[in-house]
């Protein structure tokens, strides 16, 4: 029978947990003694100044400088052609309609013909008053025959007149059977139907003058003292198009519903009729006002959480302080900073997006980077 394995004693027992205890305490102080490490290297740089760009964001509409109505101005006459339609561009004097002049040449023709024999009245009036007073100092006739000869000299003479006028007015409604361009510009509506009778000031159609557009940006009365005629002006429609403008003028008002006032702006002209910008279309726009210095920090510096920006500080211990920043303007890869951050300030710039407040980093300082003014 084998005998029995020796238990150790209680002393024993109580000096291998006390060893146990010595070796972990030391293990716990190495650890505490330790370096820390980087939780990631990154690369800093300072903030820099630029001159960036001041801009006056605004909407508005985009209209006809000018949109002339052209009218009829024959009455009760047949419109017997149309030669144009909506987005034809014409030149002016260029005939846009027709209509029949029969009526109007037989009136010219019958205007003609009186004045030929109210001329030829007069011419016999005439004649008739040199005789008489060629025959008043002879004593043939008395002095009031004289008198209705001379009389009636005149009166032919006034009818000649009358007799010109009614054939003027004839030619002109002859003249006014064709309708013509008032200026060079685009067609914009259109309300002639050919065989229609329309009178006089009926509307047939509407020219855009010139082809040129105004974008009528509306601003609030807060920022009307920032905006001059002259200043240049960038309007974008829609459909991603974008033109340069100019300001024209400034509407002298404000509207008491909406309290904003509207700056007209002066489009590019266009007689294509391809346009980039339409009359009617909804547009946004910028006004250049200058330019002005601003501190700015890399894109890549900006960490956005929450909906807040950051950038991260790095303190002289190496350890990263999130900072929260109001951005501005950009200007390339660069984002303007307008408050929250010192312009002395050494922040990271790449790895920012990978850090959390108070970590500690290995720094790599970054080239500084030159900011070209626009």
């Amino acid at each position: 029978m084998p005998s029995p394995t020796p238990r150790p004693s209680a002393l024993a027992c109580s000096a291998l947990l006390l060893l146990a205890l010595l070796s972990g305490c030391g293990k716990d102080e190495d650890k505490k003694n330790a370096p820390a490490t980087p939780a990631l290297t990154v690369t800093t740089a300072r903030p820099s100044t630029a001159s960036l760009p001041l801009k006056l964001s605004a909407n508005g509409n985009v209209a006809a400088w000018q949109e002339a109505v052209i009218g009829s101005e024959s009455n009760g006459l047949r419109l017997l052609e149309v030669r144009v339609n909506v987005g034809d561009v014409v030149k002016k004097g260029e005939v846009l309609a027709v209509f029949s002049a029969d009526t109007v040449n037989a009136d010219v023709e019958q205007a003609r013909a009186a004045l030929q024999e109210a001329q030829a009245n007069a011419a016999e009036a005439d004649a008739n008053a040199k005789r008489a007073q060629s025959l008043k100092s002879s004593g043939a006739m008395s002095e009031q025959q004289v008198t209705q000869y001379v009389t009636a000299a005149r009166t032919a003479q006034a009818r000649v007149a009358a007799s010109k006028a009614t054939l003027t007015q004839q030619q002109l409604r002859l003249k006014y059977t064709q309708v013509l361009a008032p200026d060079s510009g685009i067609i914009s509506a259109r309300n002639a139907t050919v065989g229609a009778v329309v009178g006089v000031g009926t509307e047939l159609f509407r020219l855009i003058r010139q082809g040129r557009l105004e974008w009528r940006a509306e601003l609030p009365a807060s920022d009307i003292g920032r905006v001059k005629p002259g200043a240049r002006v960038r309007v974008k429609g829609a459909n991603g198009s974008e033109v340069l403008g100019k300001v024209r003028t400034v509407a002298p008002t404000v509207d008491a519903q909406t309290r904003t006032t509207l700056v007209y702006v002066d489009l590019p002209p266009n007689l294509s009729g391809s346009a980039p910008l339409k009359a009617g279309m909804f547009a946004g726009g910028e006004f250049e006002l200058g330019a002005s210095n601003a501190l700015t920090v890399p894109q890549q510096a900006i960490a956005v959480r929450d909906g807040f920006s950051y950038v991260f500080r790095l303190n002289p211990d190496s350890r990263v302080s999130q900072v929260k920043i109001g951005t501005g303007r950009r200007l390339g890869q660069r984002i303007e900073v307008v408050s929250g951050l010192a312009p002395d300030a050494q922040i990271v710039i790449e790895g920012a997006g990978f850090l959390n407040d108070g970590d500690l980093v290995k720094n790599v300082p970054a080239q500084p980077a030159k900011v070209a003014a626009r």
